[in-house]
């Protein structure tokens, strides 16, 4: 599919109510978590480590933290014992990061504030990653996020847990609405909202529906993803690769990833 359509997405909107939005982000963070949707990425993300430096993940736009917990099993399993991860976003969700925090003895923590992802903080240090999230980004937001990874040193990876598919459009508006509803009640922290706005309202079912469809058609193909990145690294500084790895189970991720062409110091 070839075709993008920045359409509108519900947890995009800064009056869209904040239960609803913690719901989504719940849900989506017990699927990508169980399914280890992002564990592919790992030795990708272990070179760019490696070829950076760090030993620190610095989250851009981590919702409720889906698949986080994942990475940083993998990582570690890539002989990257001491990686820690610092959770940011735009609409922090601190109940889902504490919990998340407690889980995994503070290797993954959350930071309190609001993080633009298209100017972070210089005191926010780390390989910059981002997950099921850039297809937020219009383009010309999409060059702003990775030019300000180039200008401030940082190696930066982009990662969307699908291919741009009609068939995963298709089970955006089957398989997810169905998992949902029978899911649900596991799903921690435990918040009677959850419950209202999914059997008794059914919001959070219906705009997560909407917003998985959107998703699909606001997603960059690799080729696109390396567009973006000439746009925002004009000179060649950053050594960038895009692709698809397959899950487990399938299903694709895409992906991007720079860093210095220089080696790090």
């Amino acid at each position: 599919m070839k075709l993008r359509l920045h359409l509108f997405e519900f947890e995009d909107l800064p009056w869209f109510p904040a239960v609803i939005r913690a719901g989504m982000m719940d849900y989506l963070r017990f699927m990508i978590s169980g399914l280890g949707t992002y564990r592919p990425v790992a030795p990708l993300l272990a070179e760019g480590l490696r070829r950076t430096g760090h030993a620190h993940l610095l989250e851009l736009g981590a919702g409720a933290g889906g698949g986080t917990e994942t990475v940083l099993a993998a990582l570690r399993a890539q002989q990257l014992p001491g990686v820690t991860i610092t959770l940011t976003d735009l609409y922090p969700q601190p109940a889902a990061w504490r919990d998340i925090a407690q889980r995994t003895g503070d290797a993954i923590q959350g930071h309190p504030a609001p993080v633009d992802a298209l100017a972070v903080p210089a005191d926010l240090p780390g390989f910059r990653v981002i997950f099921s999230a850039f297809h937020h980004f219009a383009p010309p937001q999409a060059v702003a996020l990775l030019r300000d990874a180039v200008a401030s040193g940082r190696g930066v990876g982009v990662f969307e847990g699908a291919a741009k598919s009609w068939l995963e459009i298709g089970l955006a508006l089957t398989v997810l609405p169905v998992t949902q509803l029978l899911l649900t009640p596991l799903f921690r922290p435990f918040r009677l909202s959850r419950l209202i706005f999914t059997y008794l309202l059914p919001i959070i079912p219906l705009a997560t529906m909407w917003d998985g469809c959107v998703s699909i058609l606001r997603m960059y193909p690799p080729e696109a993803l390396l567009d973006l990145a000439r746009l925002a690294d004009p000179t060649g500084r950053y050594h960038w690769q895009a692709g698809q790895l397959r899950h487990w189970w399938g299903p694709r991720v895409t992906y991007l990833v720079g860093w210095p062409s220089a080696p790090a110091d």
